[in-house]
């Protein structure tokens, strides 16, 4: 298993090909993990509420997630992501998903805050 845990850190997210992401109020995720199980919530950018929930194998995280959006509606999906060091120490999520029913695949980028 990959030498960290992701309880109790907080990422934003800092790129994403399915939208442009506000430097302002990038959207903020917290994470919860125990026994190779992952879950959490999020919200800002253009989202009011959101939650996921999967599990982690070594460096990466495979995830369902659901969220309500600003504009209205919600949206879900599923994503994995591979969890990096950078150079700082601090963690980087890449992270490859996609929304339910459409099957176009995006990638975002999170950085842990510090």
């Amino acid at each position: 298993m990959y030498g960290v845990n992701l309880n109790g850190r907080t990422f934003v997210m800092v790129s994403s090909t399915a939208s442009t992401v506000n430097p302002d109020s990038p959207t903020q995720f917290e994470y919860s993990e125990r026994d190779g199980v992952v879950w959490g919530s999020y919200t800002g950018d253009t989202v009011t509420h959101g939650h996921f929930v999967g599990t982690r194998d070594g460096d990466q995280v495979t995830i369902s997630y659901a969220h309500a959006l600003v504009a209205g509606g919600n949206a879900g999906g599923r994503s994995t992501s591979r969890i990096e060091t950078g150079e700082d120490g601090l963690l980087r999520l890449v992270e490859e998903f996609s929304f339910e029913n459409d099957a176009t695949r995006h990638t975002s980028i999170c950085a842990e805050l510090p």
